[in-house]
């Protein structure tokens, strides 16, 4: 991405975040349950309470093509800044592979940043989310892209009955594979299902079709359970379904949030 272009991306996100907080109460929703973006590749359609400080965080471990590696300590930073408005950023990945030989790297990958604007729910009941953000080149050179990337998300969801909701997202992302832009659509769909008060369970089908290269298609499986209010523990499995996409992936998560800040 060209840096008039970044410079663009971030002065429109930084007019939007002070438009956005005028006249906010900080703190109104600080008892309101913990609602984060993982396990599922669908994020959450809501943002995290004004004021509020979310730490989301895991381990994984990925198989491909007899490849082994591990990623770590996939940590998602949150804050709330107004009442449907957070600031998000992507703290670098460490990948480590047990075959550095074979032409995989070990190392960290690059930061990511940008914000989460919520537009839901709408008269049908619909949650809805606009996630702009941009990753920039910090990383390890064989793990960065080396170019600063763009991201748009649009996280949905619906309760379906007291305990079945179904939710999705859809997604464009432009990564830089060499020296070159690969234009690439995703779309995420997932039903998940309260087990009891803080115990859930889902299935989701996660789609990623990029310009050059084959169609990266998985099923994903997983479960979280809130130990308290604004802690969450987390575990998912996947497997691919298609040849451009990983054997399978397993890793587990904590999740947890602080209120930071409260209006006078």
């Amino acid at each position: 991405m060209p840096r008039s272009t970044c410079a663009l991306f971030f002065a429109v996100m930084l007019g939007t975040l002070a438009c956005q907080a005028k006249a906010q109460t900080c703190g109104a929703n600080a008892q309101s349950p913990i609602a984060t973006d993982r396990p599922q590749v669908t994020s959450s359609s809501v943002v995290v309470p004004c004021g509020s400080l979310q730490f989301e965080n895991g381990f994984s471990e990925t198989s491909s093509g007899g490849q082994q590696s591990f990623d770590f300590p996939e940590t998602s930073v949150r804050f709330g800044i107004a009442n449907k408005t957070e600031l998000r950023f992507g703290i670098p990945d460490y990948f480590y592979n047990d075959d550095t030989a074979s032409g995989f790297a070990n190392g960290f990958g690059d930061l990511s940043l940008g914000f989460k604007q919520q537009l839901g729910p709408t008269r049908g009941g619909f949650g809805i989310s606009l996630i702009p953000s941009v990753s920039l080149p910090t990383g390890t050179t064989l793990l960065s892209s080396r170019g600063y990337d763009p991201t748009i998300q649009l996280p949905w969801s619906r309760s379906l009955t007291k305990n079945w909701t179904v939710a999705g997202m859809f997604s464009v992302l432009w990564p830089t594979a060499g020296s070159r832009r690969n234009l690439t659509g995703q779309s995420s769909v997932y039903f998940d299902r309260q087990l009891m008060q803080p115990w859930d369970a889902y299935v989701e089908y996660s789609g990623a079709f990029p310009q050059r290269g084959g169609p990266q298609n998985m099923i994903n499986f997983g479960t979280t359970y809130k130990i308290s209010p604004h802690q969450q523990l987390d575990f998912h499995w996947n497997f691919g379904l298609s040849a451009a996409t990983p054997a399978h992936s397993i890793g587990f998560g904590y999740s947890v949030r602080f209120q930071v800040l409260r209006s006078k």
